[in-house]
C-alpha cells in the first residue's frame, strides 16, 4: 500500500478585518480538489488572518498559488495597518511536509511554488527556512526586516534581490516570502498589563535571539558591537523560539507573541511556564494564553502530563483528560472556548464518516454485538475485555498515588498508570482491527473469479486477509500478556483495599488471552500454507501457557489475602 503523502500549507494574510476578502481567498483554497482547510484565524488588531490547509503536495501547491494571486488581486498594502510584522498581502507562505514527504521535498515543492508566483504573477518572492537559496535569508526575520514601508528600499539593493520575480516594488501586493520548514506553533500568552515595553522586555528575555548587549545602562546605553559592527545578542532563555511584545486594543492588554520553531526543543507548556516566571520578575501576571492556527496532539498531551505532574498526580488518565488540563493551565479558553475538534490538528484530520466500536456506548457496542451478524464477534469482545483489564490496573494504579502517606511514591504510580493507558490504547485500536480484518475476508471473497487471472489474484487476496485475520488475535494475546506485569505490580504493592479490582483485571485478561487463542484457531484453519498456520498456533499456545501461570500465581496470592 502506498503511503499518503501531505503537506500543510499555513499561509498568513495580511487582512483581518474585511471577512468578506478573507472569504474570497479561502474560497479559491476550497476550488482545489484534494485539499481540506483546516482553519481560518483572523486577528482584527494584528490585521493578519492565518490560513491552514493540508492535502497532496501538488494539491496544496495549487491551492495556495490560487490563494497568494486572489490576495494580490483584492488586498492594498498601501492601505493596510496592523500590530504584525508584515511585508505583502501574501505575507509567508511556508510548506510543511505531514506524512510521506521529506523536508527536502517540501522545499523543492516550496521553490517551485516561488517560482510559478514570480513568473505568473510578477511579484517579488523569497524563500526562507529550508527553502532558503543563501544562509542569510533562512531567518524569516531577516527577509521581513524594515517591512513593507522598508521594501521599495530594499528591492533596490542587490544583495536583497528576490529569489523569483522581478526586484520591482508592488505597492498593491507587496512581496512574498515562500519556504518549508518544520511544524510552527504560534502561541501568544496574555499579561495584565498594557505596556508593550514591559511586554517587549519579557520577550526578548525569553525569546532566543534575545537583546542587543548594551554599555552601562541595559536600556538606554551604547549597543556593543562585534568586529563586524554586528550588535552583539545576549541570548533568551528559550531556544527555538521567536517573540515580540505587542498591545491589542480589541483585548485591552499586552501579549508575548511568540513562533515556537521546533516544539520538540521547546514545547509549548515549557515556554508558557518560562514566561510566567519571567513576566514575575518584572512585575506583571499571565493571565492565560492564546493558540493562534493549529497543534499537533502530542503537544496538548505533553502540556497535560506535564501539568499534572507539577502537581505530582498520576498523567495515566485519557487524553480528553490531559488536553482539558492542559486548557486549563495555560488558560488558553480565556479569550474564547478551546475546542479540541478545530484547534488539533489530528482531530480535524481523522475521518468522522468512519464509524469505530470503540466509539460506541457500552450499551451500543453490546447491542451491535448481539446483532445477527458475525462482526464485531469474539475477537472485538476478547480485545475489549482486555482492555478493561488494563484500565483495571491503571485504576489501582492512580487510586494507590491518592492513597493517604502514600506521597512519597506518587511518581512510582504514575508510571505504572501511564503505562497502563498505552495498554488500554493499543488494545482498544485491536477492537475495531479484528472487526476490519474479518470484513477484508469478506471483500477478498466478493473478487471476481471467472478467469485464470481473477482465480489467482483472488486466492492470493483471501489467503492474505485470513493471514491478516489470523495474526490480529495473535497480537491481542502479546499485547494483553504484558499486562500481568501491570496487575501483578498492584495486587502485590498497591491500595490494599482495591486488590480485587487488581484481581478481576486478571480474570477479564485471562478471559481476553483464551477468546483470542480461540480466534487465532479458527481462522488458521482457512491458511492454505500449513506451515504458517501451524507456527501460529504454536506461538498462541507459548502465550496462553504463560498467562496461565501468571493468572493462577496472582489469584492464589489474592486470595491469601482475602482468607477470613
Amino acid at each position: 500500500m502506498n503511503k499518503v503523502r501531505l503537506i500543510e500549507c499555513v499561509p498568513n494574510f495580511s487582512e483581518g478585518r474585511d471577512m468578506e476578502k478573507i472569504r474570497q481567498i479561502t474560497d479559491e483554497i476550497e476550488s482545489v480538489e484534494g485539499v481540506m482547510l483546516l482553519d481560518v484565524d483572523p486577528g482584527k488588531d494584528t490585521n493578519r488572518t492565518v490560513v491552514t490547509f493540508v492535502g497532496e503536495p501538488e494539491a496544496v501547491c495549487e491551492a495556495a498559488f490560487r490563494a497568494v494571486r486572489k490576495a494580490s488581486h483584492i488586498l492594498d498594502m498601501s492601505k493596510h495597518t496592523g500590530a504584525h510584522p508584515r511585508m505583502g498581502a501574501t505575507d509567508v507562505c511556508p510548506l510543511v511536509p505531514v506524512s510521506g514527504v521529506t523536508m527536502e521535498e517540501a522545499a523543492e515543492y516550496a521553490r517551485g511554488l516561488a517560482r510559478r508566483i514570480g513568473e505568473e504573477l510578477s511579484l517579488p518572492v523569497y524563500c526562507y527556512e529550508s527553502a532558503a537559496f543563501e544562509e542569510k535569508r533562512r531567518n524569516l526575520a531577516n527577509i521581513r526586516a524594515g517591512e513593507y514601508e522598508g521594501l521599495k528600499k530594499k528591492l533596490e539593493d542587490p544583495a536583497w534581490k528576490p529569489d523569483f520575480g522581478p526586484a520591482r516594488f508592488d505597492a498593491g501586493s507587496g512581496a512574498v516570502i515562500v519556504g518549508a520548514r518544520d511544524f510552527l506553533v504560534a502561541f501568544n500568552v496574555n499579561l495584565n498589563t498594557t505596556s508593550v515595553r514591559r511586554a517587549n522586555s519579557i520577550a526578548f528575555d525569553v525569546r532566543e535571539r534575545g537583546r542587543e548587549k548594551r554599555e552601562g545602562n541595559p536600556i538606554t546605553g551604547k549597543v556593543v558591537k562585534d568586529e563586524e559592527g554586528n550588535p552583539v545578542m545576549i541570548p533568551g532563555t528559550l531556544k527555538a523560539v521567536k517573540a515580540i511584545g505587542w498591545y491589542i486594543p480589541e483585548y485591552g492588554f499586552a501579549q508575548i507573541s511568540m513562533n515556537l520553531t521546533n516544539i520538540g526543543v521547546t514545547p509549548v507548556h515549557i515556554a508558557f511556564d518560562e514566561v510566567c516566571r519571567k513576566a514575575e520578575a518584572r512585575g506583571v501576571r499571565v493571565t492565560g494564553s492564546e493558540l493562534v492556527g493549529l497543534i499537533p496532539l502530542n503537544a496538548m498531551l505533553d502540556a497535560g502530563r506535564y501539568f499534572l505532574h507539577r502537581q505530582q498526580r498520576s498523567a495515566g488518565v485519557s487524553d480528553e483528560e490531559l488536553i482539558k488540563t492542559a486548557v486549563r493551565s495555560m488558560g488558553l479558553s480565556e479569550l474564547k472556548p478551546f475546542n479540541p475538534e478545530e484547534k488539533i490538528i489530528e482531530y480535524i484530520l481523522r475521518d468522522k464518516s468512519k464509524k469505530k466500536l470503540v466509539d460506541m456506548s457500552l450499551a451500543s457496542f453490546v447491542w451491535e454485538t448481539s446483532a445477527d451478524s458475525p462482526a464485531p464477534g469474539g475477537g472485538s469482545v476478547a480485545a475489549a475485555m482486555g482492555a478493561l483489564g488494563a484500565a483495571l490496573g491503571t485504576m489501582v494504579a492512580n487510586l494507590s498515588g491518592h492513597k493517604r502517606g502514600w506521597d512519597d511514591r506518587w511518581e512510582e504510580f504514575a508510571a505504572w498508570a501511564e503505562q497502563g493507558v498505552i495498554m488500554q490504547k493499543r488494545l482498544l485500536q485491536l477492537v475495531d482491527e479484528d472487526t476490519e480484518a474479518y470484513n477484508n475476508i469478506l471483500k477478498a471473497f466478493e473478487l471476481p473469479k471467472k478467469t485464470d487471472e481473477e482465480k489467482t489474484t483472488r486466492s492470493a487476496a483471501v489467503e492474505a486477509a485470513t493471514l491478516q485475520a489470523s495474526l490480529v488475535p495473535l497480537t491481542v494475546m502479546k499485547e494483553s500478556l504484558k499486562v500481568f506485569d501491570l496487575l501483578k505490580e498492584m495486587t502485590e504493592k498497591g491500595n490494599p483495599n482495591s486488590v480485587t479490582d487488581g484481581a478481576v483485571g486478571v480474570l477479564a485478561v485471562r478471559a481476553c488471552i483464551r477468546g483470542a487463542f480461540l480466534n487465532v484457531k479458527i481462522n488458521v484453519k482457512g491458511l492454505k500454507d500449513r506451515e504458517k498456520a501451524a507456527g501460529l498456533v504454536a506461538e498462541a499456545q507459548v502465550i496462553d501457557d504463560a498467562a496461565s501461570i501468571l493468572e493462577n500465581e496472582i489469584i492464589a496470592r489474592v486470595s491469601l489475602q482475602l482468607a477470613i
